[in-house]
């Protein structure tokens, strides 16, 4: 079979990978000698929207292609940068570049859908193939008829293998898990459903760094029971932002340190604003950077929504991202890659 491209690039969550995506895929296979797979979503904490990590979706695609053809795919997972495309890009193009070396023979296949798909506009070196849109295959409908266990509303969207791994992992302690916050957030949502416009939540969150260790916690409530956060929450009626946020901190953290010397060594703020950074719905969340002199790092204790507090060496932070919170892990590299 003739091709016309050297090397087709596909990119996706594939949460999960289903029969739309496969359909694609093989569109790809039929226009390039080989494709590159782009998982995006990677070290990110399982939540409902990704609850599966990179590889483990390597492998359900895998399962679903034959030996001859995984001959043919190169499987590349990126992590998710919400505030730098060019972090995001230049993620991307490093490790593509591995695999195509300097070649011009390029196409990128995709869906221009909605306002999400604007990154299929950032790669003006590459052709571009329209995929076409598969109508009643989309993956956040298939997780949501997974999370309620209505098999006769996904089966039939999914390639077999897929649906082989997906009833295993039902059998999983973090399937039951997701299905509890699944619920958690639908509730959640429908308590504001009768609200006369959709809401928009507002939080603070501290970053408090000290001689090469940032204070995180342990959320000890839905969403994110168990995952490792930064000390925040939402603001109240009375308090302004900083306010709110050194309540929050103390309240979660129990840190002895004096209010006046924490207000007094805020270095910096930075609003973070994705619309998708929460499952809650819309939530923007002002970050403060505090910096604490060097020396010995003070007492704190988990108190309030907070299992416990302690001290995180920063290098120990990257190998416990996939377990931290929301875009916190985020929030956090963009402060401390100013020091």
């Amino acid at each position: 079979m003739k091709t016309k491209y050297k090397y087709g690039i596909y990119i996706g969550r594939f949460q999960p990978f289903h029969l739309g995506h496969l359909r694609t895929l093989k569109l790809a296979l039929e226009k390039a000698e080989q494709v590159i797979l782009i998982l995006g979503s990677h070290r990110v904490a399982a939540d409902t929207r990704n609850p599966w990590r990179s590889e483990e979706r390597i492998a359900m695609i895998q399962a679903c292609l034959s030996p001859e053809i995984l001959l043919r795919v190169h499987f590349l997972a990126v992590r998710d940068w919400l505030y730098s495309d060019n972090l995001w890009l230049a993620a991307v193009q490093q490790q593509v570049l591995e695999i195509t070396a300097v070649c011009d023979s390029v196409v990128i296949l995709g869906h221009r859908k909605d306002s999400s798909s604007y990154y299929l506009n950032l790669f003006p070196q590459w052709d571009y193939l329209e995929t076409g849109h598969y109508s009643d295959l989309s993956s956040t409908a298939i997780r949501a008829a997974y999370f309620k266990d209505e098999k006769s509303n996904y089966l039939n969207k999914i390639p077999p293998a897929i649906a082989d791994y997906l009833q295993t992992f039902q059998n999983s302690e973090r399937y039951t898990d997701l299905c509890d916050e699944y619920q958690f957030l639908q509730a959640y949502k429908q308590a504001w459903a009768t609200a006369p416009y959709a809401p928009t939540f507002v939080t603070t969150d501290a970053v408090v760094v000290q001689a090469g260790h940032v204070l995180m916690v342990r959320r000890k409530a839905k969403p994110g029971l168990g995952l490792i956060a930064l000390p925040g929450g939402f603001i109240q009626q009375n308090e302004t932002l900083v306010e709110g946020m050194l309540r929050e901190l103390k309240e979660e953290t129990r840190l002895k340190v004096p209010l006046p010397v924490l207000q007094g060594s805020i270095v910096e703020s930075h609003v973070f604003d994705s619309p998708v950074r929460s499952l809650r719905g819309r939530t923007i969340t002002h970050a403060y950077f505090i910096q604490l002199p060097g020396g010995e790092l003070p007492t704190v204790k988990g108190g309030h929504d907070a299992q416990k507090a302690w001290w995180m060496s920063l290098a120990d932070l990257y190998a416990q991202e996939e377990q931290i919170y929301e875009d916190h892990f985020q929030i956090i590299q963009h402060f401390v890659s100013k020091i």
